[in-house]
């Protein structure tokens, strides 16, 4: 079908194939598995022997391409696979045919629209999520069983792909789109970046002070909601205290968001962003976690939840993931609700404070003060929610 729409302005006698030689092609194909192996190959061979003399003769009179003549093949291979495999492994085969072939303006308009950089990220990604996962142990090793060797690359995976996404779609959606889009997508990798590119800003750009300041806590909502999704999936049983106590910060830098979007006239000022992939980056946080795991295993064992509240505490100054990350290895009771919040908001409060220090250390007293008022409000209301838990945890 999509070989025959894409071909329909030519003349009927000036195709190689079309849409009904392509259902015949499957026809042929699904024939060949059911006769003796030798006149199955046999067909097989003269197919492609056919489909390769029209295209190579069609090649002489027109553009280059052998997407038809693939096309053909494949098409013949999905009708064998559909009576000696199954039909769905058929249906499957012709399905991602047709995408593929549909895509083709996409693709080339995505070819286009591509830096080497993306390129580099995007083989480098392929080869940490595609040919490494795969091959590591999923298994539980090392101090206090605390390493599992997929789970700490996965972290990898994590921050290699959410770079990489972010990159890509911040070459194409920010710029002209401002602050705002570029503070969303920059969070997703490192709220903490952002942070420190707007504030840096912040110290020369008065005229697009507002929309800078609204970036900043645009940047600190993302990082709240990235946090409990990451609790939702490595400690469930926390999830419900942790939204309670995460709840008060998302409204107040909400609100600050929009009063700051309101008085930045909708100029267009953006935190430019370089490409965030960065393999070392994500294998630091990934040795990171792994010692912050045998080391909360440790203050679990030595001093009981303080300890592991320290441990926490002092990992969120550096990267509130790796510590949200680290507590997904910890015994489910340690984690129980209303004390799971508890201990999980340690870091995303001291993550919050030393951004708002960083923020008015480089953007200067008058900016800065301004601009962190987001971030020290936010931890205020991290201090209620988290000091309304502990009185029902003690209750």
């Amino acid at each position: 079908m999509q070989r025959g729409w894409a071909l329909r302005d030519r003349t009927a006698g000036s195709r190689v194939a079309g849409f009904r030689t392509f259902g015949l092609l499957g026809f042929c194909g699904g024939l060949a598995s059911l006769l003796p192996t030798g006149v199955g190959a046999a067909m097989a061979f003269g197919v492609c022997a056919v489909v390769t003399i029209g295209y190579t003769k069609e090649a002489d009179q027109s553009d280059l391409s052998a997407t038809s003549a693939i096309a053909a093949i494949a098409t013949f291979a999905a009708g064998f696979a559909a009576v000696a495999i199954s039909v769905q492994v058929g249906l499957g085969t012709g399905a991602a045919t047709f995408a593929i072939l549909s895509a083709r303006h996409s693709m080339h308009t995505l070819l286009r629209g591509m830096d080497e950089a993306e390129i580099d990220a995007g083989a480098r990604f392929a080869v940490v999520a595609l040919i490494i996962l795969p091959l590591l142990p999923d298994t539980a090793m090392g101090p206090y069983d605390a390493w599992n060797p997929r789970h700490v690359w996965m972290i990898v995976v994590f921050v290699t792909g959410m770079s990489f996404f972010g990159y890509a779609a911040a070459r194409r959606l920010g710029g002209k789109k401002g602050t705002m889009i570029m503070a969303f997508l920059g969070a997703m990798v490192s709220s903490t970046a952002v942070t420190a590119d707007c504030a840096r800003q912040l110290r020369t750009d008065q005229e697009g002070g507002a929309s800078l300041t609204a970036g900043i806590a645009v940047a600190s909502i993302v990082m709240f909601v990235r946090v409990e999704i990451l609790v939702i999936m490595l400690a469930p049983d926390a999830a419900p205290s942790m939204a309670f106590i995460l709840a008060p910060a998302v409204l107040t830098s909400a609100a600050f968001a929009f009063s700051a979007w309101q008085d930045s006239g909708r100029q267009a000022h953006s935190p430019t962003l370089a490409n965030p992939l960065s393999l070392s980056t994500a294998f630091m946080l990934a040795a990171w976690v792994a010692i912050l795991a045998v080391a909360s295993h440790w203050a679990l064992e030595l001093f009981g939840r303080s300890g592991i509240a320290i441990v926490l505490g002092l990992t969120g100054l550096v990267d509130v993931d790796a510590a949200v990350i680290t507590v997904g290895s910890l015994p489910a009771p340690v984690l129980a609700n209303p004390a799971g919040g508890l201990i999980l908001v340690t870091p995303v409060a001291a993550n919050t404070v030393m951004k708002a220090v960083m923020t008015v250390a480089i953007a200067g007293r008058d900016q800065g003060w301004r601009a962190s008022l987001s971030l020290w409000s936010s931890a205020l209301a991290l201090a209620v929610g988290w000091a309304w838990c502990e009185g029902e945890a003690g209750a």
